[in-house]
């Protein structure tokens, strides 16, 4: 069972690829029909983080579903701005619901984190929200305005860089900030 979420986590972290290929090289409505047994199967997967993901699955569940029935392929490239925005409404509420999405994340790795690293932690998922808001405006004007190639280009590399340039180097700033503390 764990490799199955596996899989189809890793399914669903390749979509643009995935899209991008199936968009030039498959048949049409077969990515669409493809791309909604792998969201219903990861759906039937997620027993106990079902609410954390259940909107986001739900929402590419239906946007692959309406691109098949409608016979509509652009459809499946606002995937993306659902999987940002949702991104920036968990991180978004944890600023109001502390502990912090980064803060728990953070605990994780440095159990006894000092009382000082909370406003810090705070400002950090600050930031996460305002890359996930940069990420999904440009998901949005590549679906909209940019060729198949380009959509690719920054939904399936680009924006998965910024997210690594930005967890790598505040993790390894915060390692520096907590031993000056």
């Amino acid at each position: 069972m764990q490799a199955v979420k596996l899989l189809t986590f890793a399914l669903l972290l390749a979509y643009p690829l995935a899209v991008w290929l199936g968009l030039n090289y498959l048949p049409p409505g077969t990515l669409a029909l493809a791309l909604c047994l792998l969201l219903l199967l990861r759906l039937a997967l997620e027993k106990q983080q079902l609410k954390l993901l259940t909107l986001p699955l739900l929402a590419g569940l239906l946007l692959s579903a309406l691109s098949l029935l409608a016979k509509q392929q652009h459809w499946l490239l606002y995937y993306p701005i659902v999987i940002n925005l949702s991104m920036l409404g968990l991180f978004g509420y944890s600023l109001l619901r502390e502990p912090t999405i980064v803060e728990r994340l953070a605990r994780l790795q440095e159990p006894d984190l000092p009382a000082e690293a909370r406003p810090y932690l705070r400002n950090v998922t600050r930031l996460w929200c305002g890359l996930f808001v940069i990420n999904a405006g440009m998901a949005f004007y590549t679906a909209q305005f940019a060729s198949l190639e380009a959509w690719t280009l920054y939904n399936g590399l680009i924006a998965y860089l910024l997210m690594g340039l930005l967890a790598g180097g505040e993790w390894l700033y915060r390692k520096h900030w907590l031993k000056r503390t």
